[in-house]
């Protein structure tokens, strides 16, 4: 199976909703929620800034994407899903390496998330592409650990922020 990875276009939008809820199945298999909140919509997310890049098999079907948010200085791995058929592929590694080299190649030193501790394909997954845990030190960072507590995430799991270095 061969998977290309590029910048997003308008034309993939309508896609990235469906991924990200398939891949967060695998969330609500998990933890089994009252309530979830639906993933925004490509648009949504595209208004939010940053950049998106897409995992595409030859097909031209997508199956993942990346979405970096890019806010004060900073880069941050806002989400990273990969339709559950395709889990456990590398798509996911290769996806946050494309996000590191562009965040990279845009001039950041360092590129953050937010995850859960716990969960095999989270915390763990990220410190296995080289990112270590780190207090929220930024205003920015501050926030997004609040608005996570206000959505109720913390009630799963521990969250975590985490961070790499990009090195010239």
């Amino acid at each position: 199976m061969s998977v290309c990875l590029r910048p997003s276009n308008p034309s993939d939008l309508q896609y990235l909703a469906p991924i990200e809820e398939q891949a967060d199945a695998l969330f609500l298999e998990l933890f089994h929620p009252e309530h979830w909140d639906s993933a925004p919509t490509g648009a949504d997310r595209l208004a939010q800034g940053g950049f998106i890049i897409v995992a595409e098999q030859q097909s031209g079907r997508l199956v993942g994407f990346v979405h970096v948010l890019e806010h004060s200085g900073i880069a941050h791995l806002e989400q990273l899903s990969v339709l559950p058929d395709f889990g456990r592929r590398g798509i996911g590694g290769r996806l946050v390496g494309a996000a590191k080299q562009a965040a990279k190649d845009r001039g950041y030193h360092e590129l953050t998330l937010r995850t859960y501790a716990d969960v095999p394909w989270n915390a763990q997954f990220y410190r296995g592409l080289g990112f270590e845990e780190e207090e929220p030190g930024t205003e920015f960072h501050r926030n997004l650990a609040a608005v996570e507590k206000r959505m109720g995430l913390d009630e799963f799991g521990r969250r975590v922020q985490m961070h790499v270095i990009l090195h010239p």
